[in-house]
């Protein structure tokens, strides 16, 4: 079977910095194909009628990754307004510049703040994405209607 519309498709992957070549992610993940906004767009086009055992690879320039970095998701705050353990590399949600909801890493500990970031780690880097198609199925009614692939590499509920 070919990737095409509502496939649910497994890939093996790998990312690694466009400028350098360091890596920087890999593994699986399962998506759903056709606009669902689980994939990079020109991962997704790239990736339209393969079949199993084909590879792609993308060079995504900064506005096709992660996007630029927002320093307005960049804050210090006091290590008092945190609890005992606050460790670089944890994760907290709080208000975002807009107020909604936005996750933000621990990235640094400089004795009584804390340093935090609201942007994707991977945010201003070109990337490019290599990955190997290892599974493509027809998706359930049930996943199209999530959109996106349950079990295996997808999601659980």
């Amino acid at each position: 079977m070919n990737i095409s519309k509502d496939s649910a498709v497994t890939l093996s992957y790998r990312i690694t910095d466009a400028a350098t070549g360091k890596p920087l992610d890999g593994g699986h993940v399962a998506y759903l194909h056709g606009g669902y906004d689980n994939l990079f767009p020109k991962v997704e086009a790239a990736l339209e009628g393969l079949a199993v055992g084909q590879s792609a690879s993308v060079d995504l320039a900064v506005e096709d990754a992660f996007g630029a970095r927002d320093e307005a998701l960049v804050r210090t705050i006091p290590k008092s307004e945190f609890p005992p353990g606050v460790k670089v590399g944890g994760q907290l949600q709080g208000p975002g510049p807009d107020g909604q909801p936005q996750v933000f890493h621990v990235v640094k500990i400089k004795g009584s703040e804390v340093h935090l970031d609201g942007n994707h780690p991977l945010a201003g880097r070109a990337l490019r994405f290599d990955c190997k198609v290892t599974e493509v199925r027809p998706a359930s009614a049930e996943e199209i209607a999530h959109r996106h692939v349950h079990g295996g590499h997808g999601h659980h509920h």
